[in-house]
């Protein structure tokens, strides 16, 4: 018990440490966008990546960064058509996609989000989460939540916001724009690297498998992809992601079934033939470990 209590306290001392190294750079951050497909853009920067759908209906964006970036954003956004924000959707809790919330929320934004980024988000709801949650404004928590999928008819797009279970935490929604042929996979895709999976929030690298798997059986030919961090990517990137979860998973496991402690499993260096690739990470060593021990 005290191991995996240090576990779950550990990825949240790594989530907070983000932003704060974060703010020493904010005033130097470039939010740049980029066009993806149709009415749909992405704004990229520290933290998150953002979605943007832009038309006569106004704006509305899939995740909005850090805080004290907001004015920045909507700077990006102007540049790319402009109108009124009237949604945000979160794909997750975490603050380097939730961060503009309230900032944005005051400005008459409506938050949409599946219904344990709201509880997350609001430690007042669900007490028991101590170190995997973070208390937040109330003008910064969704005003809609939803249990398996939502669709908004938005800008002469269908998008489907769908559920996926026990991914990178235990709220996250996969983002599809359907006529425009985009995937917003928030942080269940981090391109080119290996993910940080919250396993004190309910992550999984089996969920984070199954997402992938998900995503790729419904992708149509030319889909493109927006990953939570990263450059744009396709189905070859993420089949490339996925099998390297799954070649993961299969490398940690036997030593998790030798009964070896977690630090023994990343003395072992297991992934060490994927790290020429992927980057060399404790922390993603560990998440496995711990996902396959079921913390």
């Amino acid at each position: 018990m005290k191991q995996a209590s240090l576990a779950a306290l550990t990825a949240v001392a790594i989530l907070a440490a983000a932003p704060v190294a974060a703010q020493q750079d904010f005033s130097k951050v470039e939010i740049k966008a980029s066009k993806v497909r149709g009415n749909i853009w992405m704004l990229n920067g520290a933290g998150g990546n953002i979605g943007v759908s832009v038309g006569p209906d106004g704006i509305l964006i899939v995740d909005d960064k850090f805080a004290p970036l907001a004015e920045k954003i909507r700077a990006a956004l102007k540049e790319v058509g402009g109108g009124q924000l009237k949604f945000i959707l979160n794909t997750h809790w975490h603050g380097d996609h939730t961060g503009g919330n309230e900032n944005m929320g005051k400005a008459g934004a409506l938050i949409v989000a599946h219904a344990n980024v709201r509880k997350r988000m609001n430690p007042a709801e669900f007490k028991d989460l101590v170190g995997s949650s973070q208390q937040s404004p109330a003008r910064a928590l969704p005003v809609v939540t939803f249990s398996e999928e939502l669709t908004f008819h938005w800008n002469g797009e269908t998008i489907h916001a769908v559920h996926v279970a026990n991914s990178h935490t235990d709220g996250d929604a996969i983002v599809f724009f359907e006529q425009a042929n985009v995937v917003h996979m928030g942080d269940t895709f981090f391109q080119g690297r290996y993910p940080f999976i919250d396993v004190a929030s309910g992550g999984s690298i089996q969920g984070m498998i199954a997402s992938s798997n998900l995503v790729l059986g419904l992708l149509k030919p030319g889909t493109r992809l927006i990953p939570g961090h990263g450059v744009i990517s396709d189905a070859t990137g993420l089949t490339g992601y996925r099998d390297m979860l799954l070649q993961a998973q299969a490398l940690v496991a036997p030593l998790v079934q030798r009964g070896m402690s977690e630090n023994e499993v990343v003395a072992a260096q297991p992934t060490a033939a994927l790290d020429v690739r992927w980057g060399a990470s404790e922390r993603f060593v560990r998440n496995v470990y711990q996902s396959l021990k079921g913390r």
